[in-house]
């Protein structure tokens, strides 16, 4: 049987994936999809996603903030409404979310007081939504300091973290993660799997719609194919597709 479903899968999901790729775009709607880098990074990161959202007939707005400068509270009253204002400007009938990482806890700091346009939706990519063992260790070394900045200092797994004190968002949440990792050292200070930076446990939320595991890292999930497929499903029906195990 086993032997069975992964012949299916071969099989079948690189056509699932194909077919996601090569569709054509939707008629034009009126969907604005902001995207939300992580931790020490830029909108660059997030560029193939950019490209590959607008070519299925979103508008996409590619917002930058500056991630190591200010705690997350800050981050997201600053650079959250800006981004929201810039969809606007689309007269958007829905506002949607694709976050990385930090850009997640962001988007959960902003729905502690606001809200978004009915029928829009966050897809979340490999978030630290229960805080990473990860910054638990490094922390408190000055390079970890100079690096990843007030917002770093703020991702532990503690109870009195961001992360773990923000109440449940009012959204439909999709969240992505990946069990691969680039640094072994890293991931044996995680338990269980984890894309090497961020377990998968601690990437879930209880209010989530959706959560699904695939073959990436931490740092390059958002490039990922069947990332980019599976964004574009929760952002259309809800719900991630089928993925045979």
């Amino acid at each position: 049987m086993m032997r069975q479903n992964l012949k299916f899968f071969c099989l079948a999901f690189p056509l699932f994936l194909a077919a996601c790729v090569s569709a054509p775009p939707p008629a034009q709607k009126k969907e604005c999809v902001i995207l939300l880098h992580g931790l020490a990074r830029t909108p660059r990161s997030m560029k193939k996603m950019e490209t590959f959202l607008s070519a299925k007939g979103y508008t996409v707005i590619n917002a930058g903030y500056p991630s190591t400068r200010e705690p997350i509270r800050r981050l997201a009253e600053k650079y959250v409404p800006n981004a929201i204002n810039a969809c606007q400007k689309f007269d958007p009938e829905k506002i949607h979310f694709v976050t990385h990482s930090l850009g997640g806890i962001l988007v959960r700091q902003y729905l502690q007081n606001h809200s978004l346009p009915e029928g829009s939706r966050i897809v979340m990519l490999s978030p630290p939504n229960r805080g990473s063992e990860l910054a638990d260790y490094l922390k408190g070394l000055w390079f970890y300091k100079w690096r990843n900045g007030p917002a770093g200092q703020e991702l532990g797994t503690d109870p009195r973290s961001v992360p773990n004190s923000l109440k449940s968002a009012n959204a439909d949440i999709g969240i992505i993660t990946g069990n691969r990792s680039f640094n072994p050292l890293f991931s044996q200070l995680i338990p269980g799997p984890d894309d090497g930076k961020v377990s998968v446990a601690r990437a879930k939320l209880g209010e989530m719609k959706a959560f699904i595991v695939i073959p990436a890292t931490h740092t390059f999930i958002m490039n990922h194919p069947e990332a980019m497929c599976q964004t574009l499903s929760f952002l259309k029906k809800g719900k991630f597709s089928y993925r045979p195990k």
